[in-house]
Protein backbone atom coordinates (compact mmCIF):
# COMPACT_ATOMS: atom_id res chain seq x y z
CA UNK A 1 0.00 0.00 0.00
CA UNK A 2 1.36 3.45 -0.98
CA UNK A 3 2.64 5.50 1.88
CA UNK A 4 2.88 9.42 1.88
CA UNK A 5 5.25 9.33 4.72
CA UNK A 6 8.24 7.19 5.60
CA UNK A 7 7.10 4.83 8.65
CA UNK A 8 9.43 3.44 11.03
CA UNK A 9 8.81 0.84 13.53
CA UNK A 10 10.42 1.18 16.77
CA UNK A 11 10.28 -2.28 17.89
CA UNK A 12 12.20 -5.76 17.29
CA UNK A 13 8.95 -7.63 17.93
CA UNK A 14 8.23 -9.72 14.94
CA UNK A 15 4.76 -9.70 15.89
CA UNK A 16 4.12 -5.81 15.72
CA UNK A 17 6.34 -6.26 12.15
CA UNK A 18 3.90 -9.13 10.90
CA UNK A 19 0.73 -6.98 11.84
CA UNK A 20 2.09 -3.33 10.38
CA UNK A 21 3.27 -6.07 7.24
CA UNK A 22 -0.73 -7.68 7.33
CA UNK A 23 -1.93 -4.82 6.86
CA UNK A 24 -0.64 -4.26 3.59
CA UNK A 25 2.12 -1.32 5.29
CA UNK A 26 5.67 -0.36 4.27
CA UNK A 27 7.90 0.55 6.79
CA UNK A 28 11.50 0.20 8.20
CA UNK A 29 12.71 -1.50 11.74
CA UNK A 30 14.53 -0.02 13.94
CA UNK A 31 15.30 -1.32 17.19
CA UNK A 32 15.61 0.67 20.18
CA UNK A 33 18.33 -0.39 22.16
CA UNK A 34 16.03 1.26 25.13
CA UNK A 35 16.98 -0.05 28.78
CA UNK A 36 13.38 -0.38 30.24
CA UNK A 37 14.76 -1.91 33.22
CA UNK A 38 15.77 1.77 34.44
CA UNK A 39 12.47 3.46 33.31
CA UNK A 40 10.41 0.75 35.56
CA UNK A 41 12.34 1.32 38.28
CA UNK A 42 12.52 4.88 38.25
CA UNK A 43 9.05 5.37 37.44
CA UNK A 44 6.69 6.53 40.15
CA UNK A 45 3.23 6.97 38.39
CA UNK A 46 0.06 4.57 37.18
CA UNK A 47 0.63 1.10 35.55
CA UNK A 48 -0.94 3.18 32.36
CA UNK A 49 1.34 6.09 32.39
CA UNK A 50 4.40 3.97 32.00
CA UNK A 51 3.37 1.61 29.28
CA UNK A 52 2.81 5.13 27.46
CA UNK A 53 6.23 6.37 28.88
CA UNK A 54 8.41 3.04 27.67
CA UNK A 55 6.24 3.39 24.32
CA UNK A 56 7.46 6.86 24.18
CA UNK A 57 11.30 6.20 24.98
CA UNK A 58 11.41 3.67 22.31
CA UNK A 59 9.72 5.80 19.62
CA UNK A 60 12.31 8.86 20.61
CA UNK A 61 15.52 7.14 20.67
CA UNK A 62 15.00 5.97 17.13
CA UNK A 63 16.66 9.35 15.48
CA UNK A 64 14.60 9.32 12.12
CA UNK A 65 12.57 11.49 10.39
CA UNK A 66 8.66 11.42 9.02
CA UNK A 67 6.34 8.93 11.35
CA UNK A 68 7.73 6.43 14.22
CA UNK A 69 5.71 4.21 16.27
CA UNK A 70 6.45 3.57 19.38
CA UNK A 71 4.90 0.27 21.71
CA UNK A 72 4.98 -1.42 24.70
CA UNK A 73 3.22 -3.50 26.98
CA UNK A 74 2.80 -4.55 30.35
CA UNK A 75 1.50 -7.26 32.48
CA UNK A 76 -0.75 -6.37 35.58
CA UNK A 77 -1.58 -9.83 37.83
CA UNK A 78 -3.10 -9.00 41.21
CA UNK A 79 -1.01 -6.08 41.58
CA UNK A 80 2.66 -6.91 40.56
CA UNK A 81 4.05 -6.04 37.67
CA UNK A 82 5.69 -8.79 35.59
CA UNK A 83 8.45 -8.48 33.11
CA UNK A 84 9.16 -11.25 30.12
CA UNK A 85 10.76 -14.01 31.71
CA UNK A 86 14.74 -14.73 31.41
CA UNK A 87 14.65 -18.58 31.62
CA UNK A 88 12.37 -20.91 30.75
CA UNK A 89 12.01 -21.86 34.78
CA UNK A 90 10.70 -18.33 35.42
CA UNK A 91 8.29 -18.71 32.87
CA UNK A 92 6.77 -21.78 34.03
CA UNK A 93 6.81 -20.09 37.25
CA UNK A 94 4.88 -16.87 36.03
CA UNK A 95 2.09 -19.16 34.16
CA UNK A 96 1.88 -21.08 37.56
CA UNK A 97 1.28 -18.07 39.35
CA UNK A 98 -1.64 -16.50 36.41
CA UNK A 99 -3.34 -19.83 36.21
CA UNK A 100 -6.81 -19.85 37.21
CA UNK A 101 -6.02 -16.41 38.23
CA UNK A 102 -7.18 -12.93 35.60
CA UNK A 103 -4.60 -10.68 34.56
CA UNK A 104 -4.23 -6.72 32.96
CA UNK A 105 -2.32 -6.80 29.44
CA UNK A 106 -1.70 -2.86 29.33
CA UNK A 107 -0.80 -1.54 25.80
CA UNK A 108 0.84 1.61 25.27
CA UNK A 109 1.63 2.87 21.52
CA UNK A 110 2.91 6.62 20.61
CA UNK A 111 3.23 7.90 17.10
CA UNK A 112 6.36 10.40 16.16
CA UNK A 113 6.03 13.05 13.47
CA UNK A 114 9.05 14.42 12.87
CA UNK A 115 10.33 13.79 16.58
CA UNK A 116 6.97 15.27 18.23
CA UNK A 117 4.15 12.77 19.47
CA UNK A 118 1.34 13.53 17.98
CA UNK A 119 -0.85 10.71 19.03
CA UNK A 120 -0.90 8.18 21.75
CA UNK A 121 -3.55 5.38 22.99
CA UNK A 122 -3.77 3.23 26.23
CA UNK A 123 -5.30 -0.21 26.27
CA UNK A 124 -5.98 -2.06 28.63
CA UNK A 125 -7.19 -5.71 27.74
CA UNK A 126 -8.14 -8.00 30.73
CA UNK A 127 -7.26 -12.14 30.17
CA UNK A 128 -8.68 -15.03 32.31
CA UNK A 129 -6.04 -18.07 32.42
CA UNK A 130 -8.00 -21.07 33.17
CA UNK A 131 -7.40 -23.70 35.85
CA UNK A 132 -4.93 -25.82 33.71
CA UNK A 133 -2.91 -28.90 34.81
CA UNK A 134 0.42 -29.22 35.69
CA UNK A 135 0.61 -31.73 32.99
CA UNK A 136 -0.97 -29.26 30.76
CA UNK A 137 1.73 -26.66 31.76
CA UNK A 138 4.55 -29.26 31.09
CA UNK A 139 3.07 -30.31 27.64
CA UNK A 140 2.30 -26.40 26.48
CA UNK A 141 5.96 -25.40 27.74
CA UNK A 142 7.61 -27.84 25.63
CA UNK A 143 6.04 -27.29 22.59
CA UNK A 144 5.52 -23.52 22.13
CA UNK A 145 9.11 -23.67 23.86
CA UNK A 146 11.67 -20.71 23.94
CA UNK A 147 9.18 -18.24 22.07
CA UNK A 148 7.32 -17.75 25.85
CA UNK A 149 10.48 -15.76 26.58
CA UNK A 150 9.41 -12.95 23.82
CA UNK A 151 6.16 -12.63 25.94
CA UNK A 152 5.99 -11.05 28.80
CA UNK A 153 2.87 -13.42 29.85
CA UNK A 154 4.93 -16.53 28.64
CA UNK A 155 2.08 -17.08 25.72
CA UNK A 156 1.16 -16.54 21.85
CA UNK A 157 -2.37 -15.83 21.89
CA UNK A 158 -2.04 -16.48 18.01
CA UNK A 159 -0.69 -20.39 18.35
CA UNK A 160 -1.06 -22.74 21.48
CA UNK A 161 -0.97 -20.16 23.79
CA UNK A 162 -4.67 -19.71 23.47
CA UNK A 163 -5.46 -23.08 25.18
CA UNK A 164 -4.15 -21.36 28.45
CA UNK A 165 -7.36 -19.34 28.71
CA UNK A 166 -10.77 -19.26 29.84
CA UNK A 167 -11.95 -15.77 28.43
CA UNK A 168 -10.26 -12.57 27.23
CA UNK A 169 -11.70 -8.81 26.82
CA UNK A 170 -10.41 -6.70 24.76
CA UNK A 171 -8.93 -5.90 21.37
CA UNK A 172 -7.30 -9.35 19.93
CA UNK A 173 -4.51 -6.74 18.01
CA UNK A 174 -3.87 -4.86 21.35
CA UNK A 175 -2.80 -8.38 23.14
CA UNK A 176 -0.42 -9.44 20.36
CA UNK A 177 1.26 -5.38 20.65
CA UNK A 178 -0.15 -3.37 18.49
CA UNK A 179 -4.18 -1.70 18.82
CA UNK A 180 -3.68 -2.25 15.11
CA UNK A 181 -6.99 -0.21 13.88
CA UNK A 182 -6.59 3.08 16.17
CA UNK A 183 -3.21 3.37 14.79
CA UNK A 184 -4.38 2.65 10.94
CA UNK A 185 -7.11 5.20 11.71
CA UNK A 186 -4.12 7.61 12.87
CA UNK A 187 -2.14 7.15 10.47
CA UNK A 188 -4.77 7.42 7.58
CA UNK A 189 -5.82 11.07 9.82
CA UNK A 190 -2.19 12.52 9.32
CA UNK A 191 -2.72 11.62 5.34
CA UNK A 192 0.84 8.80 6.05
CA UNK A 193 -1.94 6.11 4.54
CA UNK A 194 -4.24 6.61 1.21
CA UNK A 195 -7.29 6.75 2.75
Amino acid sequence: MHMHKNLTLASGSQVRAELLRGAGLTFDVAVSGVDEGVIKKTHTGTPDELALKLAAAKASAVERGGLVVGADQILMCEGRLFDKPATMTAARENLKFFRGRSHALISGTVLLDNGTQTWSLIQQVHLKMRDFSDEFLDAYLEQAGENVLKSVGCYQLEGPGIQLFEAVDGDYFAILGLPLLPLLAALRARDAVVS
